[in-house]
């Protein structure tokens, strides 16, 4: 089948303009990497925290495909979602001279000085969940398009609070640019008539650590006049459901975002969460792996119309910018959850 998702689409909010300037005119020379002694393709997924559910289910579906594809993959990271944790793993990366390296980034610009030594020894490199530079990789596999994202939470959250009131944003990291430019979105949608009588009231960030989005959360809360929470990440809903549950505020503030059926079925079965967001971090990483493969056999070279086949997932066309969009986000609430295990 063919994912009619997955094309040319809108041009999206990234924060790449200083990536881009910075590689201009350098000329990285792309080396040949070599494939393992077996002749099978070698690569790994580098998420932004390998303790963090999202991205352990997004390196299962990279091992997935790899199995499929009699591929060698493994997944390694940090179990900080802090950019500079990542360097370390991109120094063995670079040392290992994989065909292909499936980066989640923490930060583009802090972690472009490695992702280019990456480049050069012959790499290629397939952004996944948060983009970086053009330049600074083959394709980026988008889990939706982030104006789609964005736009969706917040028409989400107007739903839950009937068009009325005020409401906080509870991030993950405040340099994680797809968390950013999700924002950007929804605050545009924001503008819109139809939302006249909402405000958003603060942006904070939880680090996508669940100790530290339980405190902010807290924060949030000493707002009396707070009617819901949008949080775009699976630790800031998970911990803000967890502390709202066994709270005063239970079925007066409303707790959204993006997270996962498994995590969220307890929130939502007990009336804390009355819906909330997601695409299946699963079939993105399943993607991402497909995509990498193909670049490196040279099936495609990431420019706008290639197309290759993704196994289960079907038929996938290279839109603008070099990006491939998994699909549109699902939103669950009490009469679908039970339909979904991930």
């Amino acid at each position: 089948m063919t994912n009619t998702k997955a094309g040319p689409v809108p041009s999206l909010v990234r924060r790449v303009t200083l990536l881009t300037a910075l590689y201009h005119g350098l000329g990285i020379h792309r080396a040949a990497a070599a494939a393992g002694p077996s002749g099978a393709l070698k690569m790994a997924y580098l998420p932004k925290q390998v303790n963090n559910p999202y991205h352990a289910m997004l390196g299962q579906g990279v091992m997935e495909a790899a199995r499929e594809m009699g591929v060698q993959a493994r997944m390694l990271g940090p179990t900080t979602a802090q950019a500079l944790a990542q360097e370390p793993f991109i120094d063995q990366l670079i040392a290992e001279r994989l065909n292909a390296v499936i980066l989640a980034a923490n930060e583009a610009v802090a972690l472009l000085p490695k992702v280019r030594e990456l480049i050069a020894v012959g790499t290629k490199i397939v952004a996944v969940d948060a983009d970086l530079a053009t330049d600074a990789r083959d394709l980026f596999i988008n889990q939706a398009s982030q104006e789609g994202v964005g736009r969706a939470q917040m028409q989400l959250m107007a739903q839950l609070m009937d068009g009325q009131g005020e409401f906080a944003i509870l991030s993950a990291t405040v340099t994680a640019s797809n968390q950013n430019a999700w924002i950007y979105w929804m605050l545009q949608e924001l503008r819109r008539p139809a939302y006249k009588n909402m405000k958003m009231t603060k942006v904070l960030y939880g680090n996508d650590d669940p100790v530290k989005s339980r405190e902010q959360c807290i924060s949030l809360l000493q707002n009396p006049n707070l009617r819901g929470i949008i949080c775009p990440t699976t630790v800031g809903i998970l911990a803000s459901a967890e502390y709202v549950a066994s709270s005063p505020f239970k079925g007066k503030v409303h707790v959204t975002g993006l997270g996962t059926p498994n995590q969220m079925r307890p929130f939502v079965k007990n009336g804390t969460v009355r819906a909330f967001q997601l695409w299946n971090p699963v079939d993105l990483g399943y993607l991402a792996a497909y995509a990498a493969a193909s670049l490196t056999k040279g099936h495609i070279s990431g420019k706008k119309g290639d197309s290759f086949s993704a196994g289960r997932l079907g038929d996938y066309i290279v839109g603008s910018k070099g990006e491939v969009i998994l699909g549109v986000p699902t939103t669950f609430d009490i009469n679908n959850i039970d339909r979904f295990s991930f």
